[in-house]
């Protein structure tokens, strides 16, 4: 991949991370829920599984799941039981637990969570068929480029609905207001079950 291919593909990963979405519903909620420096391990989850999932679906893992139908729908079931998990747990996250400390989404749920992303799907199958170069030995190297290069440029685009959701959480100012805040997170995320069955 030489200079003017990365380029083109950062742009490609950054506009692809930082465009509405399931993470950054999720990413959003976690910011308002615990502030950026609690919720860092979300947007950095999130982008590192990303970054994994584009090498492993450019290397051809993407085109097997999508060549078996049990496979997708097994997929999606996971996908939407997931999402309406984690939309139930945003929608509740004002909550408090023993500690006294507020539950976040952490690094290993945000990572995880981008194998039931439909949206992460779309970009990992179309980030291989568009960027990578077709000999054998550039798609391995490639591949793994692409890899580390959308995680780069995923995980500022994550930060910043991070820190849009710190500054939602300044106006929020009551425990009710806040409550509202997180049951829309909640109900937004679960909406975008409908993308998973589309």
């Amino acid at each position: 991949m030489d200079t003017s291919q990365a380029l083109a593909f950062l742009l490609f990963a950054f506009i692809a991370a930082v465009t509405p979405g399931p993470s950054n519903t999720m990413m959003l909620s976690t910011g308002a829920a615990v502030g950026a420096l609690r919720g860092i391990g979300c947007p950095l989850g999130a982008s590192l599984g990303m970054g994994v999932m584009i090498v492993l679906s450019a290397l051809g893992v993407g085109e097997i799941v999508a060549a078996a139908p049990a496979i997708v729908v097994a997929t999606k079931l996971a996908g939407s039981l997931f999402l309406l998990w984690l939309a139930w747990k945003i929608a509740n996250s004002g909550a408090v637990d023993a500690g006294g400390q507020t539950q976040a989404v952490g690094f290993r749920q945000a990572f995880l969570f981008q194998w039931l992303n439909p949206k992460g799907w779309l970009v990992a199958l179309s980030a291989g068929s568009t960027f990578l170069v077709s000999s054998h030995h550039a798609e391995a190297s490639g591949a793994l480029w692409m890899g580390a290069l959308f995680a780069a440029a995923a995980f500022p685009a994550g930060f910043i609905w991070l820190v849009l959701g710190v500054l939602v959480a300044q106006l929020l100012r009551t425990p009710r207001s806040a409550r509202f805040f997180n049951i829309g997170m909640g109900f937004a995320l679960a909406l975008s079950v409908a993308l998973v069955w589309h």
